[in-house]
């Protein structure tokens, strides 16, 4: 269930403030920044590494080419390709890398608001 759009939290940062809805996701993705990631993924518990890094960027780009976040399985698809490994090889490692799922945390960290619906793939 989607959080009521009026139940906003800041959170203050070095690079700005962020404006965060009940669920802590991101109400604006354009203030999203590389440091509001690194904060979401210690609250998270996720210790970034360059793959992680690598599906943020690609999650960001999409986001910023086609105005909508990316549905998991083009995530997947493209973990995949870089990994050199199956569709569902990539699946589990994506549950690796996101222990608590794509909408959990690879689209809070990487700056998306939350789903009203979402396929996890």
């Amino acid at each position: 269930m989607r959080t009521l759009p009026d139940t906003l939290t800041p959170l203050d940062l070095a690079s700005g403030t962020v404006m965060l809805d009940a669920g802590n996701f991101i109400v604006d993705p354009d203030t999203w920044t590389k440091e509001f990631a690194e904060h979401m993924a210690e609250v998270e518990g996720v210790t970034l590494t360059s793959l992680h890094w690598q599906l943020i960027n690609y999650m960001r780009a999409s986001l910023e080419e086609h105005g909508i976040m990316v549905d998991a399985r083009w995530v997947i698809k493209h973990l995949a390709k870089i990994e050199g490994i199956t569709k569902s090889e990539a699946h589990k490692l994506l549950y690796v890398l996101f222990p608590y799922g794509y909408v959990k945390q690879a689209c809070r960290i990487a700056g998306m608001r939350q789903p009203r619906a979402w396929s996890t793939g």
